[in-house]
């Protein structure tokens, strides 16, 4: 049952990436990242009521505003990086920067990694060396094009990890005793940073019906997420739960493959699989600390 939910998550969490980098071929990044974080807020806001009474501080409140500054910026990088380019590549390098963030900064602070952390470190740059490789074209393809370097969104999905591992690093800081609450504060911090982006930059936060849906698609799946993986780690092991989790990269890549009908090179191949390889690995000892 455990694995179950926790399975569950990663694949609303793959999904939820799907739709927002959908939302954002469609409409403007800003408007994605606004409306999709709302329409989890209002989930999140009708799902407190059924949880256990929580005890919020001000230090989880503190440390939520932050994740929410920091997972907002993090999460409108992925967006525009699933929008510009291969959602297969994107997602992945996102996920293996991500889970490297919480390693650095236990190697910043003194901690003594352990020598598989240390091999998924090491997996994780050659899975995004293998990523970053163009898709193999013939020359008048590349003469058309005029492209030889990294695939398109690569440095944004980059810059995506390094901001979606501190919104993991400061939610992290929070009290087991404050529930949902500091995830409330990440998503009032994060909503109202991109309607102050989209005040001071005059940038419309409408959108069509198509980009609405799928927006709230994308929200939806998100909170969903949280709330599967939030009663599978109180009631299972940990490791567990975190690891199996950590696969939600899978889902993105077979939307993008059977609905977008992308297509990669065998070396993307090979790093897409030693991203997800260097994930559980990473993750899966930091959870067993």
């Amino acid at each position: 049952m455990i694995e179950l939910l926790a399975l569950g998550s990663s694949v609303l969490y793959g999904s939820a990436d799907f739709f927002g980098g959908l939302t954002a071929r469609r409409a403007n990044t800003i408007a994605t990242v606004f409306w999709s974080q709302f329409v989890g807020l209002v989930l999140l806001a009708l799902f407190l009521p059924f949880l256990p009474a929580a005890t919020v501080s001000s230090h989880d409140w503190t440390w939520g505003f932050i994740a929410g500054l920091s997972g907002g910026i993090g999460v409108a990088l992925l967006y525009r990086a699933l929008a510009v380019g291969a959602m297969a590549v994107v997602a992945p390098t996102t996920a293996v920067i991500a889970a490297m963030i919480p390693v650095v900064f236990a190697f910043v602070i003194g901690e003594r990694l352990r020598p598989l952390t240390l091999a998924g470190v090491a997996l994780a740059l050659v899975a995004i060396a293998f990523v970053s490789r163009p898709a193999s074209e013939s020359g008048a393809d590349l003469e058309k094009t005029g492209r030889r370097g990294p695939p398109p969104g690569l440095g944004l999905a980059l810059l995506a990890g390094v901001a979606v591992g501190i919104f993991f690093l400061s939610l992290a800081r929070t009290t087991i005793a404050a529930g949902m609450w500091p995830l409330m504060a990440a998503r009032f911090s994060s909503i109202a940073l991109f309607g102050l982006i989209a005040l001071f930059t005059r940038r419309t936060l409408r959108m069509g019906r198509s980009a609405a849906t799928t927006a709230a698609t994308g929200g939806a799946l998100d909170m969903a997420a949280n709330a599967l993986y939030m009663i599978a780690a109180r009631v299972g092991p940990l490791s567990i739960v975190v690891t199996l989790a950590s696969l939600y990269p899978a889902s993105t890549v077979l939307l993008a493959r059977f609905v977008l009908g992308e297509r990669l090179s065998f070396v993307q191949i090979i790093g897409i699989t030693c991203a997800l390889v260097a994930v559980v690995i990473i993750v899966s000892q930091g959870a067993a600390i």
